[in-house]
């Protein structure tokens, strides 16, 4: 288990970063009524715990209304999120919709369900949002989600497009934000350790180990292993887009390029060093 000292060091540095990623996003305004997602897992106590202690010390006033989904999935805990909120004092719904039985009655075996549950879970929490009068709904990916989302749509759906900090819905109807952003999923996972959270398992819908997303965090953690600080450094470049240097016509004029045509960098961008060897890149807390 965590050591104390250790323990509030990591909850001071996940604070800061989540922090700062609320204010680089303007994540969080003056009288939000923000529906903070929470499944039980890693990821969403996390979030929870971040914004809970956030709010007690900025300067604007926002109201947070903890939610879980209970799909009914057989054997889910229904009782452990209702216990857990009670014992925080937060405001809180538990919403009972039976998405388990609709996927497994329009999925077939051995295909992997993740996509179907996500649209309609998706579609449960816009409408609780809209019930509660909710304008954000803050949710817990973080930053490893986001550049595995990168590579997901990169190498399988053919487009450079990742999982955005803060969003619109489709409808318009709400906003939606990631305040853990800026936090890797690593310092969470410990964290969480640390904290004794009541961690519910995502394995109810049982093992589904040919998902792409799977795959795609597989070899992420095989590149860090043996380059660290690659998905730091992809995150980094996901914020620092340069569309000259790219293919897209709708993001660069290329057709009507011409001498006179400021770009930055031109081909000095070429001009990049190749990947340090492993080893040669400090790791830091969050790296």
């Amino acid at each position: 288990m965590t050591t104390s000292n250790t323990l509030q060091k990591l909850r001071k540095f996940l604070e800061s970063r989540t922090g700062k990623a609320i204010g680089d996003y303007n994540m969080i305004e003056d009288g939000d009524t923000i529906l903070v997602c929470v499944s039980g897992g890693k990821d969403s106590y996390t979030l929870l715990a971040m914004l809970m202690t956030l709010q007690k010390r900025a300067p604007i006033k926002f109201r947070l209304i903890a939610m879980n989904l209970d799909q009914k999935q057989p054997g889910f805990p229904a009782d452990i999120l209702p216990r857990y909120f009670a014992s925080l004092g937060i405001e809180h719904r538990i919403v009972e919709a039976d998405t388990y039985s609709i996927v497994k009655d329009k999925i077939p075996a051995g295909k992997t369900t993740c996509s179907l549950c996500s649209r309609l879970r998706r579609g449960i929490i816009y409408k609780t949002a809209k019930e509660l009068g909710a304008n954000k709904i803050a949710l817990g990916h973080h930053r490893d989600d986001m550049v595995h989302t990168l590579f997901l749509n990169l190498l399988f759906g053919g487009k450079m497009k990742a999982m955005p900090p803060k969003l619109v819905t489709d409808d318009h109807a709400h906003i939606v934000i990631r305040p853990l952003a800026y936090c890797a999923e690593n310092d969470i996972a410990k964290f969480a350790r640390g904290m004794e959270f009541p961690i519910i398992p995502c394995n109810l819908c049982g093992s589904q180990e040919n998902l792409q997303r799977q795959k795609i965090k597989e070899m992420m953690q095989d590149w860090d292993r043996r380059y660290p600080g690659r998905t730091e450094s992809v995150f980094t470049a996901m914020q620092s887009v340069v569309p000259s240097h790219l293919a897209d016509n709708a993001l660069f004029d290329f057709r009507g390029l011409t001498l006179e045509t400021p770009v930055a960098e031109g081909d000095i961008a070429f001009d990049s060093p190749p990947l340090p060897l492993p080893g040669s890149i400090p790791i830091i807390l969050g790296a």
